[in-house]
């Protein structure tokens, strides 16, 4: 059966930012006024962004040209993915801004701080169905949204980014979000089979694997590589979609454990949990700090980064890790892969540590005061709240990844582009 994605499904709120206003517009600031709205002379535009160091790039991406040329601008792009955030506090603080900051992940605290000494425009007079119609018919649509990304003093200094992908898009009855299961862990069944074990379902199954792999130096064995450069697990510490934070669903976390400071979890009475302090953290952590002193678990998991552990797939040195596909992490070695299903913790606890897309924020592009033109600016990021484009954005452009629209304005899958089932699906019971 085809896969359809459906418009409505693809309202991703991507990521804009706007420009600043005379004094009464935002609680009787005193920070001096922005540019004129009416400015339309710049179209040429410096923008500085995070990228991740797998990512192609933005200046060479056809969908992106495109829609530059849609509205007669250009975009100059300066991407990083190491050090960011040291880079652009450099920038900010010595005053050497480009016209926009984008995917940089300012927190409200930052954007609010930003706005208010005048480093970043207020953008509510673009906010209007001439120069931001797909945003403005958003906002209208969802005043929560609005609400999420209207700092204390009235003002919005970053458009919001959020998501609504779901499953009932392709048909589900219960619409869960695409990013629900952002890991999926994968072991060596080739080096499983040479053993004699099955593929494991708890976690105590996994460490007798995972000391079988190392006891007999598995990558040597069976791929001829050097003595001792088995590695019976390797992930990142607390990481999106490599981490080691699947492996804790075992000890009953139902939430996504990712940073020791930032695991806070508001329920519904109110009340706000820190999960780290609490008593099953605890026992995750002295669970797996065994493995670690067994030498089971990588020693550079907590240093090294994507293009370290792509490496080490590639050479077929990995018992067991996490990723979001086999055949990206593994290369020529996929094939000997499988993806493990839900591992039952000690006391037998049978769960899955989910997480949403993340809720609304406002800190994936902002427009500095350097910006002589936001109008210009912002109908190009304009064009990224319309479903197409963040389809398009997200997986491809149409007529190589999306190739047909049926009646109803569903685009189907190309058949050459769909992923393999092996890598989209994970048993989970």
């Amino acid at each position: 059966m085809k896969k359809m994605i459906s418009r409505r499904n693809f309202l991703k709120v991507c990521a804009v930012a706007g420009s600043a206003v005379a004094l009464s517009a935002c609680g009787g600031s005193k920070k001096a006024a922005g540019p004129d709205p009416s400015n339309t002379d710049q179209t040429s535009f410096d923008i500085v962004g995070g990228q991740s160091a797998l990512s192609p790039g933005y200046n060479d991406n056809e969908v992106l040209k495109k829609l530059a040329d849609n509205v007669g601008v250009k975009l100059n792009y300066e991407t990083m993915s190491d050090s960011l955030s040291e880079q652009v506090n450099i920038r900010i603080a010595g005053d050497q801004l480009p016209d926009a900051f984008m995917g940089v992940g300012f927190s409200n605290y930052d954007i609010a701080n930003y706005g208010a000494d005048g480093t970043f425009l207020d953008l509510t007079p673009y906010i209007n169905a001439e120069i931001m119609p797909n945003l403005t018919k958003i906002l209208d649509e969802h005043p929560n949204i609005r609400a999420a990304i209207t700092m204390s003093d009235g003002c919005i200094y970053g458009l919001p980014a959020a998501e609504q992908m779901g499953t009932a898009g392709i048909g589900d009855d219960e619409d869960y979000s695409i990013f629900t299961i952002p890991q999926f862990s994968m072991i060596n069944k080739r080096w499983l089979d040479e053993l004699g074990l099955a593929v494991p379902t708890t976690l105590d199954e996994l460490h007798t694997a995972l000391k079988a792999f190392k006891d007999n130096d598995m990558s040597a064995k069976v791929y001829g590589n050097a003595p001792g450069s088995t590695i019976p697990m390797s992930t990142g510490f607390d990481e999106w979609c490599w981490g080691q934070n699947i492996f804790y669903a075992g000890f009953g976390f139902t939430n996504w454990p990712n940073d020791v400071c930032n695991d806070l979890v508001l329920q519904k009475d109110g009340k706000c949990r820190f999960v780290c302090a609490e008593d099953n953290y605890r026992k995750a952590v002295t669970y797996f700090h065994d493995w670690y002193a067994e030498g089971l678990m990588d020693v550079e998991m907590f240093s090294q980064d994507t293009n370290q552990l792509l490496a080490k797939g590639a050479q077929g040195y990995l018992g067991v890790s996490t990723w979001w596909y086999i055949e990206e992490l593994m290369g020529d070695y996929s094939k000997d892969y499988v993806f493990l299903p839900v591992l039952d913790g000690p006391d037998g606890t049978h769960n899955v540590t989910v997480r949403t897309g993340g809720g609304t924020n406002s800190g994936n592009l902002n427009v500095t005061n350097k910006c002589q033109s936001p109008a210009n600016l912002l109908k190009f990021f304009d064009q990224w709240y319309d479903g197409e484009t963040v389809m398009q954005l997200q997986y491809g452009p149409i007529g190589v990844f999306f190739t047909e629209q049926d009646a109803n304005g569903k685009w189907n899958l190309s058949p050459r582009k769909k992923p393999r089932q092996s890598t989209t699906r994970v048993p989970v019971s």
